[in-house]
This record gives C-alpha cells, structure tokens and sequence, in this order.
C-alpha cells in the first residue's frame, strides 16, 4: 500500500459539526440522508466506533486537531480561557513546518485553530426570520475558490473545513425541508413540542428559529436529516472540485464529526451537551486511494486523539519531538490490530459539568455539580442492553458503579502523573459564563441562571413559539458563536 508518488499528498478535513453517526445512511441510518457520503465511504475505510470523548466543540477540537486527550490539552470547557497550550502543537503547525499551505475556512478564533497561513469565514448560522440557511453552500462559494488558488501552489496544502449545516438553527433550503416530513408541524392536537418550549434556559433561542407555533417534534428532527442531506449534497461539490483539478487521488480526504447532536433524547432537547451516545460517536470516513483500502468498515473503537498520528502517517511526516496521546488507524485499516483503547474517559462541560468512564459494555457518568435537568448525580447503563441509555441502573449495581470509578480513578491519577498536570474538569471556575457564580448548588439554581436567546425578541405561548421581532437574527449568532 505505498503512495505512487513522490510529491507529499494534499490533505483535506471536512470537521463536521454536531453530526451524529448515526443519522447517516451509511452508518444504517433508515433515511437516505447522504447518499454521497456513502458512495465516498465506499472508495476508503469507514470507521463504526469513533467518539468523541471530550464535550463539546471547544475541547473536541483541540483533541481533534492535536492528537492530545484533555489532559495535554488542558482545553475541557465550551468556555475555555486562553489558547492552547503552547507546548503542544497544532496539525496545521506541523504540516506548515512540512512544507505545507495551510488554510482553514470558519473555525477562527477556536483553541486549536492556531497556525493556519490563511484563515477564512462564511454565514453558518441562521433564524426563522433571515428564512433557509444555505450554510454548506455558504462555505462552497468561499471554499472552492481558496482550493483552486492552493492547487495552483507547488507546495502541497491542508485545507479544513468546518461544516456547521447539523448545528442549530436546523434551516435546511428547499427541497429538503420537506425530504422527510409531510405532516402538519402545527397540529394543535400534537403536544409533543410542549416541554421543550417550556424548557426555560433555552425556549427563546428554539423561538428565533423554529416555526411559529410549533407542535410536533419529528418535524424538527426532519430539519436535522434535511440538513445532513443538504449538506452532503454540498460536499459532493467538494469531492467534484478536486477530480476536475485532477488531484482527488492525491489527496487524503477525512470527514471526521466534532461530536453528535441530542434531538429528543434524554429531554436535553436539540443541543450536544451530556455524554449519551448520541453525542459521544461520531463519524469518521478516510479515502486515500492505493494507501487506505477501498470499501472497508473497520468496527475498532477509536477516539479523536488519534486522528492527527493516522494523518501524519499516511503523509509520511514525522514531526520531530511531538508526541501524541493517540495513536496511528494505519493498524486497525490493515487487520493488524482489531482495535484501540475500548475504554475511554469521557467529560463534558457545556451545559453542564461531568465526567465519566465508557467501556464496551458499561458508561457511568459522574455529575461534578447539579446540572439544569436535574438528572440524578450518578447515571449508569449497559451499552449492550440497553444502547439507547434509557434504564439508569446506578441503584441497581452500586458494585459496578463502584468498579468504574475505580477504573476512572486510576486513569486519571495515571494521565496525571504522565502529563505532570491536573485534570482539567476539576479547575474549571467560571465555566457556565456566569462570573463570580462558580460551582452550581443545586439544579434549581442552574435552571433559574442559564440561559440563551432574547426573550423580548421571541416570547413563547403555549406549545409553540410567537417571534415578534427579527433582531434575535442578530442577536443569537453573537452570543452563540462566542460559544461555539
């Protein structure tokens, strides 16, 4: 499986926001939402188990784009302060420092968006008000003028891309707003929308963007498919644009998710916070002809941190004095080893602050303060029965609560000792954006003071949002973006 030739491959990483595996098709998804994904995963190696360990976009990133756990990036929280550590290296640096051109298309002002020649944006957000969000053809019209100046460069190129169509707003155009649903969103007999409108911390957000109105559920999570689909439409664009410059086979190719997206699971309502698995795995596709094998699904766990040392290797770069915590797919792509690391340490502080341990059978999750859905402190599932985690068994085996924290504990104190730093869930502050306000008491405290979007712009009534006014349009982007 060598490369045919000399000249070091250009790279191209599709970071995929909030994109849960398994609302793709071809991760068994029973809706077609991306048929051009699937046919790409059939020119390279599809991997089932890949996840997300550290939630959300901030420190996902960071591992993402590092090939560190949190531990060696330090980065945990939505709301991290400072950069990236100086001591570790991004990808970009390192392949700058192969000789690469390097840009990066809206992922500005992230901690591990650091060292990019050319950093460029597009309109990835949107409200009910600005109408359909074309956000993947947003980043077309900026992307693929950027691809043919950099394939017109000696110098092979890193482009990353940052598709946000899966995160809300969910404004898919047309057609796809109606692919997979043709119902009526509004059927005052529907009340299937009522607790999530009156989920206070975030009704006025879901109101700048949602329709008037709203009742019914499935037609939201319509939106979300419909977005998958229209963006995948999008990417063929991409994978288009490199054949007609003749460079698609010499090109390593990755779409990789950040992490997943909560639709009506676990009442945490169309947002990614929590560490369910419908956030914890994510896609991971890589297509390099004649080094990474055609129409293979690997089913190894992975995590991010390995992305980077996979990249590195199928370029043949070996940066001098970087390490990394994860290691290189090359084994797993070649049956050599069936899979990495099956249990893995899990944390998330969004919304909320936790942290866990994930094995293939069992995922225990530890709240570090009260969290605004006052969920129980400790929640535990069996993976194998119980896949959608449903069935809190915490009270039902308090051993196997037990055990998990022990194992939990000793990778910690471990990770510790071998980064010589602390864990950074346990130092976090401020980390909901709240100053002075630190660790949340009591779940009622955190319901009453989180809290996003403008409740003078979009009042709600009943089971359905009322928008008012178009300001929110402007409104939300600012706050969120800051977040995101």
């Amino acid at each position: 499986m060598a490369r045919r030739s000399k000249r070091k491959p250009n790279i191209v990483l599709l970071g995929i926001d909030s994109l849960r595996a398994d609302h793709m098709s071809s991760y068994g998804y029973h809706r077609l939402t991306t048929p051009h994904i699937d046919h790409f995963a059939q020119q390279g190696t599809l991997f089932e188990n890949t996840f997300s360990p550290h939630i959300p976009t901030t420190s996902a990133y960071s591992s993402m784009l590092t090939g560190r756990d949190v531990f060696g990036t330090q980065v945990v929280a939505l709301r991290h302060k400072g950069p990236l550590r100086a001591e570790v290296p991004t990808l970009a640096e390192m392949l700058s420092g192969a000789g690469y051109n390097t840009t990066c298309v809206g992922f500005s002002g992230n901690p591990a968006s650091r060292g990019f020649d050319t950093y460029l944006t597009f309109s990835g957000w949107g409200s009910w008000n600005e109408g359909r969000s074309p956000k993947a053809q947003n980043l077309n019209d900026v992307a693929i003028p950027e691809l043919d100046r950099l394939a017109k460069k000696r110098k092979p190129f890193f482009l990353f891309l940052r598709h946000m169509d899966p995160h809300s707003p969910y404004l898919p155009p047309a057609p796809y707003e109606r692919a997979f649903y043709h119902g009526n969103e509004c059927d005052p007999q529907n009340k299937s929308m009522e607790p999530v409108m009156n989920f206070k911390p975030f009704r006025d957000f879901f109101a700048s963007w949602m329709p008037p109105g709203i009742t019914d559920k499935d037609y939201i999570i319509a939106q979300y498919d419909g977005a998958v689909a229209y963006m995948d439409a999008c990417i063929q664009t991409i994978f288009n644009a490199l054949e007609a410059r003749g460079i698609l086979d010499e090109t390593i190719v990755v779409i990789n998710g950040d992490h997943g997206e909560t639709l009506y699971d676990h009442e945490c309502w169309f947002d990614h916070h929590g560490m369910y698995d419908n956030v914890l795995h994510v896609p991971l596709i890589i297509r390099y002809p004649g080094v990474v094998p055609a129409g293979q699904r690997v089913s190894g766990f992975n995590q991010h941190k390995d992305l980077v040392p996979t990249i590195l290797e199928l370029a043949e770069i070996e940066p001098e004095g970087v390490e990394f915590d994860g290691q290189s797919l090359l084994p797993m792509m070649r049956g050599e080893v069936a899979s990495h690391e099956s249990e893995m340490y899990i944390t998330e502080c969004t919304w909320m602050r936790k942290h866990g341990w994930r094995t293939p059978q069992w995922k225990l999750m530890v709240a570090l303060e009260p969290d605004f859905h006052f969920k129980p402190e400790i929640e535990l599932y069996n993976m194998v029965e119980d896949p959608e985690e449903n069935n809190n068994l915490a009270e039902t085996y308090p051993d196997v609560v037990a055990a998990l924290r022990t194992r939990m504990d000793a990778w910690i104190a471990k990770r510790e000792q071998e980064t010589g730093l602390p864990n950074p869930i346990h130092h976090q502050g401020d980390w909901h954006g709240k100053e002075g306000v630190g660790a949340f008491k009591t779940s009622q405290q955190a319901y009453e003071t989180l809290h996003i979007g403008d409740p003078t712009c979009c009042p709600t009534t009943g089971g359905g949002a009322q928008v008012i006014v178009g300001q929110v349009s402007q409104l939300v982007p600012a706050v969120l973006m800051k977040l995101e």
